[in-house]
């Protein structure tokens, strides 16, 4: 036999080898890549859909101000403001005014609790709560001071968790408009 000949042999078949293992190991790359990407993307899909924020602060309407029974009463000094709340299960509710340069926050939770200023419309001062679900309840807050009321931000808790708000009112009417 030739000695050319067999060196040939195993130089054809050295670049065989490499061209299988080079393909090879492009595979399990990729394999790993893929297992990487789809690890990090499910992670951040469960969380999201864990924190339950996202259901709420994606779903405009889930927890809302109603603009129609939404108003300020510069006679009484009180805000009138009303919330829906849809297919959501949430803890509590911020509640945030802005009047004058100054901001006042309430919080509403499930339970009955009296908050100063704080009733349910028409009805006296007492305990107040958050809607249930699928409902909704309108409030009068009062104690302001201003002639007017330059927005209104509501906030839910999910999960304990505090979200982003989920709706603004801006440029509260007044509600002596709305009765003449």
């Amino acid at each position: 036999m030739d000695i050319q000949y067999l060196f040939k042999i195993k130089k054809e078949d050295k670049k065989a080898l490499s061209t299988v293992v080079a393909t090879v190991l492009l595979i399990l790359l990729t394999v790993v890549a893929v297992t990487v990407v789809w690890v990090f993307i499910n992670n951040f899909i469960k969380n999201q859909t864990d924190a339950s924020c996202y259901q709420v602060e994606t779903n405009p309407g889930l927890v809302a101000l109603n603009e129609y029974y939404t108003c300020f009463n510069s006679t009484s000094d009180e805000v009138q403001f009303s919330i829906n709340i849809g297919e959501a299960e949430i803890e509590s509710l911020l509640v945030s005014f802005l009047s004058d340069g100054a901001t006042k926050t309430i919080i509403l939770t499930n339970e009955d609790t009296e908050i100063p200023n704080v009733r349910y419309y028409k009805s006296l001062p007492g305990e107040v709560k958050l809607p249930a679900k699928n409902a909704g309840l309108t409030y009068h807050f009062g104690g302001f001071t201003g002639d007017k009321i330059d927005w209104i931000k509501i906030a839910p808790t999910v999960d304990e968790k505090a979200c982003e708000p989920t709706d603004t009112i801006n440029e509260v009417v007044n509600c002596n408009i709305l009765v003449n």
